[in-house]
C-alpha cells in the first residue's frame, strides 16, 4: 500500500502496550515502513486492498495503557535475544520504538487501586482524548492485545470492559484481539449498540485454530463424519503463564471448540489442552489428533503439528485490523464489523466461520471501503453484541 506524506495521521492505541505482540506491531511497523522488511502476513498490503483507502503505515501512531514499566526498548532487545524480533532490527527502529513507549499511559486497577469503575473509565478516556489532541489525529482506534482474563462473572467490569467503556467514551473505534469480555459484558452492550462506533473482535485466529477453520470445512464438504477431536496447545511466555489459570485457559478454548461446532455442524468427542512451558517463550506448539470415518466406515487418522511465534503471527494481524477499523470509521460504518471474522476465533456480528469464505467476505469490505459506501449498516448487523464469555499485564 503506497504511502502519502499528506495522509491524515491515525492513532494505534494498544491495551497491553509493552506487551510481546504490541511491542512486535510497532518494532514491526517501523520496520516496513522504511523498508528494512517486506510485509509478510500483511493481508493489507496485498493488491486486493489496493485504493480502499487504508491509512499508509506510516502515517500510524502508537500509544497504549499497560501496567507494567519495562521501556519498549528493553522489550523488543528480550524478543530480539529470544529469536522473536530479527538481528539488528532493535537498534534500526529504536527511535520508533521510544517514541511509542512515551505514549504509554499507566494502565489498571492496580494492586491497592481505590478508583471506583467510573474514575477507571474517565482516566483512560482522558488519556485517550489526550493522545489524540496532542497529535492531531483523525482518529484512533483502540485495540485489546493484553492477556487473556478469566471468564467475567457478576456485574463489576473486568479490566478489559474498563477499556473498551473508555474508548467508547472517547469517540474510538474498538478492536478485541483477545477472548477477554471487552465489550461482551451486560452492561456495554447497549452502550456499543448507541455509540455510532464500528467495532470488531473476538480472540485473534492466529494458529490452531486458523487451521481448524480450513480443514473443519473440508471434512463437511467432503461428506467425512468426524468422530473425535482433540489437541494440545504448549506455549511460554506472559500467555503462557495467564492461560495456565483454568478460567482463563476456558476463555480461551471456547472459540477453538465453536470454530468446529460452526464449520462441522456438531461437536465432536475430545478437548484442547494448555500447558504452560516457560522456556519455549514467545514459542508455540499446537498440536491436533483428528480422528474420522471414510466410506464403508474406514476409521483414518489426521494429525498435525504447528509451530509457529506467536507474536510474529498476532502482530501483522493487528495492523490490518487497525488500518481495517479506522477506514470503516472513516466512512461511517457502526456496529459490529462481521466481515472481519477473518481474523477472529469469536468473531461478532453475523457471518461464516470457514475461513476462504471469510476471507471472500473481507474482500468484499475492501470493494464496499474502496467504493465509499458509508452510513449504518442494517438493523440486524448492527444490533446488540453477543452475551458474555470471557487483561491487562501486556500480552496477548
Amino acid at each position: 500500500m503506497s504511502a502519502s506524506v499528506s495522509a491524515p495521521r491515525v492513532g494505534v492505541w494498544l491495551i497491553g502496550a509493552r506487551g510481546s505482540v504490541a511491542t512486535t506491531v510497532v518494532a514491526g511497523c517501523a520496520a516496513v515502513t522504511a523498508g528494512l522488511h517486506p510485509p509478510t502476513g500483511l493481508a493489507t498490503e496485498t493488491p486486493a486492498f489496493a485504493d480502499s483507502g487504508l491509512p499508509p503505515l506510516d502515517s500510524l501512531v502508537f500509544g497504549g495503557h499497560d501496567t507494567v514499566d519495562c521501556p519498549l526498548p528493553k522489550r523488543a532487545e528480550t524478543l530480539a535475544a529470544g529469536g522473536v524480533l530479527p538481528p539488528g532490527l532493535v537498534e534500526a527502529v529504536q527511535a520508533e520504538l521510544a517514541a511509542a513507549d512515551r505514549e504509554i499511559a499507566p494502565g489498571g486497577p492496580l494492586p491497592g487501586d481505590t478508583r471506583s469503575e467510573e474514575e477507571l473509565i474517565a482516566a483512560f478516556a482522558a488519556d485517550l482524548q489526550d493522545f489524540v489532541r496532542r497529535h492531531g489525529l483523525a482518529r484512533t482506534v483502540v485495540v485489546n492485545v493484553a492477556s487473556t482474563e478469566p471468564v467475567a462473572t457478576g456485574q463489576s467490569l473486568p479490566p478489559s470492559s474498563l477499556y473498551a467503556a473508555a474508548a467508547l467514551r472517547a469517540g474510538c473505534p474498538y478492536v478485541n484481539f483477545t477472548p477477554s469480555t471487552g465489550l461482551h459484558h451486560p452492561t456495554l452492550a447497549a452502550r456499543a449498540a448507541t455509540s455510532g462506533l464500528p467495532y470488531a473482535g473476538r480472540d485473534g485466529k492466529t494458529g490452531q485454530t486458523l487451521l481448524r477453520s480450513v480443514l473443519g470445512p473440508m471434512f463437511a464438504q467432503r461428506a467425512l463424519a468426524v468422530r473425535a477431536w482433540s489437541g494440545t496447545n504448549l506455549l511460554g511466555g506472559g500467555d503462557g503463564a495467564a492461560l495456565a489459570d483454568p478460567a482463563a485457559a476456558a476463555a480461551k478454548n471456547a472459540g477453538k471448540e465453536r470454530v468446529l461446532a460452526d464449520t462441522l455442524g456438531t461437536v465432536p468427542e475430545g478437548d484442547v489442552h494448555i500447558d504452560d512451558v516457560p522456556v519455549l517463550g514467545d514459542w508455540k506448539t499446537a498440536w491436533d489428533h483428528i480422528a474420522f470415518d471414510g466410506f464403508l466406515g474406514a476409521r483414518m487418522i489426521l494429525q498435525t503439528i504447528w509451530q509457529g511465534c506467536d507474536s510474529a503471527l498476532a502482530a501483522p494481524l493487528v495492523l490490518d485490523l487497525a488500518r481495517l477499523t479506522a477506514r470503516a470509521h472513516e466512512q461511517g460504518l457502526t456496529g459490529p464489523l462481521s466481515e472481519l471474522g477473518f481474523y477472529f476465533k469469536d468473531p461478532v456480528g453475523k457471518g461464516p466461520a470457514a475461513l476462504g469464505e471469510q476471507y471472500a467476505a473481507l474482500l468484499g469490505f475492501a470493494e464496499r471501503l474502496r467504493g465509499g459506501g458509508s452510513g449504518p449498516r442494517p438493523r440486524e448487523r448492527a444490533g446488540e453484541i453477543p452475551g458474555p464469555a470471557a487483561d491487562e499485564r501486556g500480552e496477548a
